[in-house]
């Protein structure tokens, strides 16, 4: 009688065992805000900064890495992410301030950053309250909104690198222009230090709930990935899109809101596959309408599921 075949090995048995905890086949779609997609080969939640560098030193360097924060403006596609995620919770959340500087962890919520500099009569940071992620992936990207950006107030950044070196780096090492930096991007950033100014408490805080009204009149609540598209030069997305004819536009369970058209929504029952083509069809038809050819501002990670049309 033939030997049955041997089980192909989990790219889990090839890692390092760190202090933190390793997940294979971890669902990554329940920790996005679309609350859609496949899964993590491999789910790493570091234990702190050191835990992470050793283990990234120690990764075997065919195994690519990326690093999710919670999901807020980001689409997993239907067949998962190969190799290891990295997910900064525990360890990476704490919030100081030293005078007019705070400092973040990479896992801290901006909106939490913004009431801790509330809570000291810090101004400066109010604009983060309206941004729906994290601190490393607001250095990621240089997040923005309600009239601020990342880089108007980033002192520094802390951030790893593929082969575990640490990196301490001032705002104009970084490349910062609208909704992009130049960060290396096998960089995974663990905490950053923000300037803010003495302020009046009660006046941030009033600029606090200007910014949460404006977000709850304007925007979705629903399973949503914040804006789809960057603002193009002398334009508005969510204009284009409406002039374009595409709010409601619907493909499967996906959605563009009616309520602010720049944001795709998951009804309930949609794949990323549809939310995917629902995007590129908005695309498609705002170039045939007005010549101009939007860019994703939501970030796509992994593959198609398997036998789906490209």
């Amino acid at each position: 009688m033939m030997a049955l075949a041997k089980t192909r090995a989990h790219l889990i048995d090839r890692l390092t065992k760190p202090r933190g905890r390793l997940t294979a086949d971890a669902a990554l779609g329940p920790q996005t805000w679309f609350r859609t997609g496949g899964p993590a080969e491999v789910l790493f939640r570091p234990a702190d900064t050191e835990d992470l560098a050793t283990f990234l030193a120690a990764l075997p360097a065919d195994v690519p890495v990326m690093a999710l924060g919670v999901g807020s403006n980001l689409l997993v596609r239907d067949g998962g992410v190969k190799g290891v995620v990295i997910r900064l919770m525990r360890g990476f959340t704490n919030i100081t301030v030293d005078g007019e500087a705070v400092t973040a962890g990479a896992g801290a919520l901006d909106l939490n950053v913004a009431f801790t500099a509330r809570d000291h009569s810090l101004e400066g940071l109010e604009f983060l309250s309206g941004i729906p992620g994290t601190i490393g992936g607001a250095l990621r990207m240089n997040a923005g909104a309600y009239g601020g950006e990342l880089a108007d107030v980033l002192i520094s950044a802390q951030a790893v690198d593929r082969g575990g070196a640490l990196h301490n780096v001032l705002t104009s090492e970084l490349g910062f222009r609208y909704r992009h930096s130049d960060a290396p991007t096998d960089w995974i950033f663990t905490s950053a230090t923000l300037s803010g100014r003495s302020g009046d408490q009660m006046t941030i805080a009033r600029r606090i709930a200007e910014i949460d009204t404006a977000r709850v009149e304007s925007q979705p609540r629903s399973r949503t990935g914040g804006s789809t598209f960057t603002n193009p030069d002398g334009h508005k997305a969510w204009e284009l899109i409406d002039r374009a004819g595409c709010r409601g536009l619907q493909i499967g369970g996906a959605q563009v809101s009616e309520k602010h058209c720049n944001f795709l929504i998951n009804s309930g029952t949609a794949t990323a596959a549809d939310i995917e083509s629902l995007g590129e069809e908005v695309r498609r038809r705002v170039f045939e309408q007005s010549g101009v050819r939007l860019e994703w501002e939501i970030r796509r990670i992994g593959e198609p599921r398997m036998g789906a049309p490209a």
